[in-house]
C-alpha cells in the first residue's frame, strides 16, 4: 500500500522513487466504461526518467486479472527478473479463487483501512475484510487478512469479554485460512500474530513465522512478524535488521517505523530511535501511539519538557492518557504526576495494566511494578511480549522476581536491550 499514497502526486518521478527506494516505477492510468477498461502503463527508469516498457490495453472489465498477469510478466521481462526465489517458496496471490472482483475490491479497501493507526479505521477495515470473505467463501488471503485485524483490535484496544470474542473471531479466522490455502504466508503469519499475542506461545509463533517466510522469502510482513518475536525473546539486535529489511520493501509502512524505533530504544540508539519514530508520524499524521513512542525515547533521555510536548500531541484516547502519565513521571509537578497515575488505573485496570507498571517502574516503585505485571500476565495484556526490550521495565532485571516472572511466562532472562538508569 505504500505506493497508494502517491496516486494523486506532483512530485517528481526521481522524489517518488527516493521515497519508495526504488530503482524502477510502474505508472499509469486505468479508466472504465461500461464492462471495458482502459489502462496504460509505463515501466520507467528513476535514475534518469527513461521508458522501459509502455503498453495500452482495452479489455473487458472481467478479464482484469488476466490483463494483470500480462502486465507482471511484461515488467519481470524488462526487468530480467524472476518473480520467485528461494528453496521452499511458493507463489502468493492475493487475489479471490473465483476471481470476483467485487471481493478483490473489497479485500483492497480492506488493506487500506488497515493501513491507518486508528481504531476506527481498524474496524472499517474487518468490515471490508468480511465483505471480500462472504462474496467468496474460499478466499484465503482475506481470511487471513480478517485474522490480523480482529487480533490486533482484540490485542490494542479490547479488553475482557469484548477482548476474548475477537481473539476467538481471529482464531477461526486463520483457522480457515489455513485450511483453504495451507501454503499460504499470510495465513501462517496471522496463525503466528495470534500465538505471540493471545498465547503467549513464542516458540509457535516462532515455527509460524519463519514458515510464512520460507513460504514468502521477499515478504516484508513476514519479515517484521519475525522481528517482531525475536524482540519478545530479547534479540533486539536482530529485530531491528528484520524490520530495516521489511521497510526496504514498503518504505512507508508507519507501524513498522514504530516497531523500529522500539528496538533501537532498547539498544540505547536514542538519536535513531526519534528519528524512526518522527518519521512514523511523518507518514501517518494521526496516527494513535506514534506520539507516545517518541514520549518513551525523552523520557530516557531525561528530557521531561520535551516528553510532555510529545504526549500532549498524542490524539485523543488510551494511548494519551499513558504517554501523559509517563511524561509527567519525571516531571517536577508531582500532584500532577499523582493524578494521572491514580486516572491511569481507574480506567484501564484491565486494558493497560502493563502501562501501569512502566508508570511504577518511573516512579522507582518497583513492588507496584511487579504487581501490575502479575495482572498484566493474568489478564493477557500482550504487553507482556514487551518485557525484554522495554527499557522501562528493564530498570529493575537484576531483581529476582523479574527473572522469575520470565520463567512464568516462558521467556529467557539474557536480553540485549540496556535499561533505564
Amino acid at each position: 500500500m505504500a505506493t497508494f499514497q502517491f496516486r494523486h502526486s506532483k512530485d517528481s518521478i526521481q522524489t517518488i522513487g527516493a521515497k519508495l527506494g526504488v530503482a524502477h516505477l510502474l505508472e499509469g492510468s486505468v479508466r472504465r466504461a461500461g464492462g471495458e477498461v482502459r489502462i496504460s502503463a509505463e515501466l520507467v527508469n528513476v535514475v534518469d526518467g527513461s521508458t522501459l516498457w509502455s503498453q495500452h490495453y482495452d479489455r473487458p472489465y472481467t478479464d482484469l486479472f488476466k490483463l494483470q498477469d500480462d502486465i507482471t510478466q511484461s515488467v519481470a521481462d524488462a526487468l530480467k527478473a524472476k518473480l520467485l526465489s528461494g528453496h521452499g517458496a511458493v507463489i502468493q496471490s492475493d487475489r479471490p479463487p473465483s476471481d470476483n472482483l467485487d471481493a478483490y475490491n473489497a479485500f483492497l479497501q480492506g488493506n487500506a483501512y488497515s493501513a491507518k493507526a486508528s481504531e476506527e479505521s481498524v474496524r472499517r477495515a474487518i468490515t471490508a475484510y468480511t465483505t471480500a470473505t462472504r462474496l467468496d467463501p474460499r478466499y484465503a488471503r482475506a481470511f487471513a487478512a480478517l485474522s490480523f485485524t480482529q487480533a490486533n483490535l482484540a490485542g490494542a484496544i479490547l479488553a475482557g469479554a469484548e477482548q476474548r470474542q475477537a481473539y476467538a473471531k481471529a482464531r477461526t479466522a486463520a483457522d480457515t485460512a489455513l485450511a483453504l490455502d495451507p501454503n499460504s504466508a499470510a495465513a501462517y503469519s496471522a496463525r503466528g500474530y495470534l500465538l505471540l499475542n493471545a498465547d503467549f506461545d513464542w516458540a509457535g509463533a516462532e515455527a509460524a513465522f519463519r514458515r510464512a517466510l520460507q513460504l514468502a522469502p521477499n515478504d516484508a510482513q513476514a519479515k517484521a512478524n519475525l522481528g517482531s518475536l525475536l524482540a519478545t525473546l530479547g534479540q533486539s539486535e536482530p529485530a531491528a535488521e528484520l524490520i530495516r529489511q521489511a521497510l526496504t520493501s514498503d518504505p512507508r509502512h508507519a507501524t513498522w517505523y514504530v516497531a523500529l524505533s522500539q528496538y533501537l530504544n532498547a539498544l540505547g540508539r536514542l538519536d535513531e530511535a526519534e528519528h524512526a519514530a518522527r518519521t512514523a508520524i511523518a507518514l501517518q499524521p494521526g496516527g494513535t501511539d506514534l506520539y507516545e513512542q517518541l514520549t518513551v525515547v525523552e523520557i530516557r533521555r531525561g528530557d521531561a519538557e520535551a516528553a510532555l510536548a510529545a504526549a500532549q500531541q498524542e490524539p485523543p484516547g488510551s494511548w494519551h492518557d499513558i504517554a501523559m502519565t509517563l511524561a509527567l513521571q519525571i516531571g517536577t509537578d508531582r500532584a500532577a504526576a499523582d493524578t494521572a497515575l491514580k486516572t491511569l488505573v481507574g480506567k484501564y485496570a484491565d486494558l493497560g495494566p502493563y502501562q501501569i507498571a512502566e508508570v511504577y517502574a518511573l516512579r522507582h516503585d518497583p513492588d507496584r511494578m511487579f504487581h501490575w505485571l502479575d495482572h498484566a500476565w493474568v489478564t493477557r495484556d500482550p504487553g507482556i511480549g514487551y518485557l525484554l526490550y522495554d527499557p522501562l521495565i528493564l530498570r529493575y532485571k537484576d531483581d529476582p522476581r523479574f527473572a522469575a516472572l520470565c520463567k512464568k511466562v516462558g521467556l529467557p532472562t539474557t536480553v540485549e536491550a540496556r535499561a533505564l538508569p
